[in-house]
């Protein structure tokens, strides 16, 4: 994938829907994992995924429900879901034997899915690096809230009104004001007779049970693991960053000053070299 092209252009048939993904790099450079958030996408990691594939093999995907990857009725998208569902992936890329094991870069609730993927069902990582993550109670803005209330009422609302709805949402997550050409990539998959249903079925079928099920075990995490957090991040305060740090043996801590919750957006050549750094 080069210029601004992001094609995701593998397949795999997990327990919760299609999912697609890509690798970049050379197959037998060190493998580094990358988990985006809601509601959000792997596009988000596109910059960093494309500096980092000069050293390592870096995986992509987009979790069930989001981007590319399968939405439908019924389907479970749940943080829950998405962490077996990380396992399945690991396992079908070959990396969970001795060895194998990947570094994982997970941001917003994507932190949760590798979280729970360690602490619950054993994935075994290399280093960890936390992007702004879903990781401590309480989590999830009155808007988020009020959304996955109502996600029926919502489900409804004319496609113009949604649109300019889940625009100013996302949007909300930068610092210092998204492209208009990537804010409308991100926005994109949420539109439509598959994508509005969609957008708030992923909020309604996700609340704090998922991370006060492993918040308690934080404490034993035992690999490197570095704690990355936007300075001026809106949606999750910097605060948070600090105390997961704090929760975490021998965790570092990274700001990123003039970031908000999308560092990779604001700040892509920081994190990169935060992450280049951490990553080695």
């Amino acid at each position: 994938m080069t210029g601004t092209e992001w094609n995701l252009d593998r397949t795999h048939r997990s327990s919760s829907g299609e999912v697609r993904w890509a690798a970049l790099g050379a197959p037998d450079a060190p493998p580094v994992v990358l988990l985006h958030g809601t509601p959000f996408s792997s596009y988000v990691w596109r910059g960093p995924a494309r500096a980092l594939a000069g050293r390592h093999r870096v995986f992509v995907w987009d979790m069930p429900g989001y981007g590319a990857s399968e939405k439908r009725a019924g389907q479970d998208v749940s943080l829950a879901a998405q962490g077996r569902v990380f396992g399945e992936l690991l396992d079908a890329w070959g990396l969970t034997g001795q060895g194998a094991e990947p570094a994982v870069v997970a941001h917003d609730f994507g932190g949760c899915v590798a979280l729970r993927a360690h602490l619950l069902h054993g994935a075994r990582f290399r280093r960890l690096a936390l992007v702004d993550a879903v990781a401590l109670a309480p989590w999830g803005s009155p808007a988020y809230r009020l959304l996955g209330g109502h996600a029926e009422v919502f489900e409804r609302l004319p496609q113009g009104l949604h649109r300019a709805l889940v625009r100013e949402y996302v949007g909300s997550a930068s610092a210092v004001g998204l492209p208009d050409g990537v804010l409308e990539r991100l926005v994109e998959p949420w539109c439509g007779a598959e994508g509005q249903p969609a957008f708030y079925r992923q909020i309604a079928r996700n609340d704090q049970r998922f991370t006060d099920e492993i918040e308690g075990r934080y404490g034993e995490i035992a690999l490197p693991t570095l704690i990355c957090w936007g300075a001026d991040d809106s949606w999750i305060p910097v605060e948070r960053g600090r105390e997961l740090a704090a929760r975490i043996p021998g965790a570092r801590l990274r700001l990123i000053e003039g970031a908000g919750h999308l560092v990779q957006e604001d700040a892509p050549a920081e994190l990169g070299v935060a992450l280049s750094e951490f990553l080695g």
